[in-house]
């Protein structure tokens, strides 16, 4: 057994050619001549680079090999999606982020965290880690994270807390630096039925939503033209989630409610009432500021072209 791994079990209880050219012979008649120009074979088509597919790295939370199997579930889908994906207990963060580091500095690569409980915990610590070394992240997901989080750095270019308020395993309610210029968005599951500490990590919906956003992250950009406004709703317990990377202002037009507002935007009504605290049936005025919660775009799906690499 490896080191990593006796840590990370006893932590569990408490990442040219040249064309040649042919030329005559020595002392061959055509040695006499002028020899012919050299006929060069025409410059191959330049194939387009790949742009890197990220590394990620998982954390599980305390009795990580126990109750934050998710964690796990999520490795599988994302290593057979192709993307180089790492799982450990949050008890051994600090060797992985020190290994993520050397990584990066050797093959620079958008990175991800993703953490369950304690191993939310980790995922900010580990990039506070990376911020002390200018390295940008490129998305932190926490999952219902313990009560005492860090802030959110600044080097996080995008960032998703999906928790239950108030759950006392975990229902941390994480918040950002100050000047923090990134896209947040915080997701209250509590009126989920069904939906508890010990299972929040293992819902297939997050996990595939998750899993497109880190396959989109090469070609999403992450800053864009205008404000970039940060979003806090709880999710209705009829309702799908849908995890939106953060929100944006969009302008009142005469005649405008919440309602056409929300079919010319796709969301959901409840979204807007919750994210401008107005009520469904609300008067709106011309030029009234509104946020809309959005999902990023990849550049492709917008010009055809990709982003350039990060």
């Amino acid at each position: 057994m490896s080191p990593v791994q006796i840590v990370s079990v006893l932590g569990a209880v408490t990442v040219s050619g040249c064309v040649l050219c042919a030329l005559p012979a020595a002392g061959s008649a055509a040695s006499a001549q002028a020899a012919p120009a050299a006929i060069t074979a025409p410059a191959p088509s330049p194939t387009p680079t790949a742009l890197p597919r990220g590394r990620v790295y998982l954390f599980r939370g305390a009795l990580g090999l126990i109750f934050s199997r998710g964690m796990d579930k999520l490795a599988k889908r994302i290593e057979e999606a192709g993307v180089s994906v790492d799982v450990n207990e949050f008890t051994v963060c600090q060797l992985v982020a020190e290994r993520a580091i050397r990584e990066y500095r050797q093959d620079p690569a958008p990175i991800t965290l993703i953490g369950h409980s304690m191993g939310g915990f980790c995922a900010l610590q580990f990039a506070e880690k990376l911020q002390a070394e200018n390295i940008p992240v490129s998305l932190v997901v926490t999952i219902d994270p313990a009560h005492l989080m860090p802030k959110l750095p600044m080097n996080v270019e995008r960032y998703m807390n999906i928790f239950l308020a108030r759950d006392v395993l975990g229902g941390g309610d994480v918040m950002p630096e100050k000047g923090f210029q990134g896209h947040y968005a915080s997701f209250d599951l509590s009126k989920l039925k069904g939906v508890l500490h010990i299972n929040i990590d293992k819902m297939d919906i997050i996990h595939t939503q998750l899993l497109n956003k880190i396959l989109q992250i090469p070609d999403t950009p992450a800053k864009l033209e205008g404000e970039t406004v940060p979003i806090r709703y709880v999710v209705p317990p009829d309702a799908t989630v849908d995890l939106w990377d953060s929100g944006m202002p969009a302008f009142v037009r005469a005649g405008d409610t919440l309602q056409t507002l929300a079919i010319s935007y796709r969301v959901p009504l409840w979204s807007l009432t919750q994210i401008n605290q107005i009520p469904e049936n609300g008067a709106l005025v011309a030029n009234q500021r509104v946020i809309v919660p959005r999902h990023l775009i990849p550049l492709t799906a917008v010009t055809g072209q990709s982003s350039s690499k990060r």
